[in-house]
């Protein structure tokens, strides 16, 4: 969801998805759209709503935490030390030796304080997932995953052919068999691969290689080809304007 409206995102959540990202890498989002869409999507207790985050900045981590997201997706992760800092940046110090930075506040996370658990509670609640997208970072790979309170790690495709040299092609073969191989890589070290694919084809094929969490569609451009579609039936048009399957 990166079109960055509440009023999209309560259409989008009653499709019957079972997870929806909230785009505040590349979408016009900011924490007060963000929130509206969390408050929104959590009408729908079978949706659950996933924040992707700019950076691994920890305080935009610590601000879209306290606004109520349980679950968020980091963006350009390369480095085992990154992907530590991510977890930090997502966890309260704790006397355990597993704590992080995390900043202390009442806030909607906590239900305004009726929630008073939640402080003890939430370094296990929250739900980190990292994004590898380059080749630096699938040749660290391994040491991402292995990565301590990292849940789950989504590949980007979009900027992982760029990294490869192949702009734009993200079904080009070398970055099918680099995706593939880290699907499986990830799932051997017992985390949860991801990826966004529009593609049926390769969204099916990721799927039955043991990707968990596969995203399937922009909603921009679901909007751009649909509309296309219907003003190209009504102008006679063999042929309507189609926008190219985007991944991220």
């Amino acid at each position: 969801m990166g079109i960055g409206s509440a009023f999209c995102a309560d259409i989008v959540a009653g499709a019957g998805f079972d997870w929806l990202v909230i785009d505040g890498e590349h979408g016009p989002n900011d924490l007060t759209t963000i929130l509206s869409q969390l408050q929104t999507v959590s009408g729908y207790p079978d949706t659950h709503a996933v924040v992707r985050v700019p950076s691994g900045d920890p305080v935009f981590i610590k601000q879209v935490l306290d606004l109520g997201a349980q679950t968020l997706l980091v963006p350009m992760v390369d480095t085992a030390a990154q992907a530590a800092d991510v977890v930090r940046a997502c966890r309260y110090p704790q006397d355990d030796g597993r704590g992080g930075i995390r900043g202390m506040a009442g806030s909607r996370a906590t239900r305004w304080g009726r929630y008073p658990d939640y402080f003890t509670e939430a370094n296990a609640q929250v739900c980190v997932l990292v994004q590898v997208e380059s080749k630096l970072a699938m040749a660290n790979l391994d040491a991402i995953t292995l990565t301590d309170g990292v849940d789950g790690v989504f590949i980007g495709p979009a900027d992982l052919s760029a990294s490869m040299g192949h702009v734009g092609n993200p079904t080009h073969p070398d970055v099918q068999a680099a995706i593939v191989n880290g699907i499986a890589r990830i799932s051997k070290l017992g985390k949860s691969p991801g990826i966004l694919m529009a593609d049926e084809t390769l969204a099916r094929d990721y799927l039955s290689r043991g990707a968990i969490f596969v995203a399937v569609g922009v909603d921009s451009v679901i909007l751009a080809n649909q509309t296309g579609a219907l003003a190209a039936k009504y102008k006679n048009q063999t042929t309507a304007p189609v926008a190219a399957p985007q991944v991220y």
